[in-house]
């Protein structure tokens, strides 16, 4: 990979940045032989961070937690996607100009497209993560489903937004159970836990986790072992980054590439 002046680089912005960004971008750059690279960042100024993007020539920047929704009033203009649920994960730089996709909603609602709409299910969550797989539901339309969130004004309040059931807890056993919290997340507080009990996984046809570290998680080896289909983290990682890269180069690839590149980027 050659880096010169003319190289175009495309960052990312995290709390906690990974590697999977790194990995894929970079691994499909090089195979391509499209003169970008691409650097994972993290930062304590917001601000000053999406304007470097702006005066600096930034391409593209793909944003984590918890900068989603904070990022909003620092762009110019928003997609549908973003519109869509109120938080970002993808800024394209055309000429200073800041547009916000979001491109874990696009993936979420291609990973619901072979379920069945009459699917009762239950999402746990009621963050940012949750925000996108909530509208891809209804987007989707599915319309029997509760939201379950320990935090009463933010779990009603997304629960409402999109004609969906509130409970505290789950209180009922849907087809489709989907995790939208840290709960088996790598490294955090929970990282061993469940997010759904064993009873629900038993009742569940579909188990979805759309944590991505480790690919393998909790409630994932759980399912499996019950003979349940299961879509994990990695899934949403992979098809998100792809809408991503063809955003910041107008470049799709083909799927073998597209599957060497998610296989690098997935890697231990």
């Amino acid at each position: 990979m050659r880096i010169d002046r003319e190289t175009r680089l495309c960052i990312s912005l995290s709390a906690r940045p990974g590697q999977f960004g790194v990995r894929f971008h970079n691994f499909l750059y090089a195979e391509l032989g499209l003169n970008f690279i691409y650097k994972a960042f993290s930062t304590h100024d917001l601000p000053g961070a999406i304007t470097g993007i702006r005066a600096l020539g930034i391409r593209g920047c793909g944003v984590s937690m918890p900068f989603k929704e904070a990022s909003i009033p620092l762009v110019d203009s928003i997609d549908a996607s973003t519109r869509a649920i109120g938080a970002l994960n993808t800024i394209v730089n055309d000429d200073g100009h800041l547009r916000a996709y979001n491109t874990d909603y696009l993936a979420v609602r291609q990973l619901l497209e072979p379920i069945p709409r009459d699917t009762r299910f239950a999402l746990r969550g009621s963050g940012g993560m949750a925000k996108a797989v909530a509208a891809a539901l209804c987007n989707e339309g599915f319309r029997s489903g509760t939201i379950i969130a320990r935090n009463p004004a933010t779990g009603r309040a997304l629960a409402e937004a999109y004609g969906f059931g509130w409970a505290a807890e789950i209180d009922h056993r849907p087809a489709l159970l989907i995790n939208a919290t840290p709960v088996g997340m790598a490294g955090g507080a929970e990282a061993g836990e469940l997010a759904f009990s064993p009873e629900a996984i038993e009742d569940a046809r579909l188990v979805f986790d759309v944590v991505a570290v480790p690919l393998e998680t909790p409630l994932l080896r759980a399912a499996r072992a019950r003979g349940k289909q299961v879509i994990g983290g990695g899934e949403v990682l992979l098809r998100q980054g792809v809408e991503q890269f063809v955003l910041y180069t107008g470049v799709r690839p083909d799927d073998d590439l597209l599957r060497r590149a998610g296989e690098h980027a997935l890697q231990p």
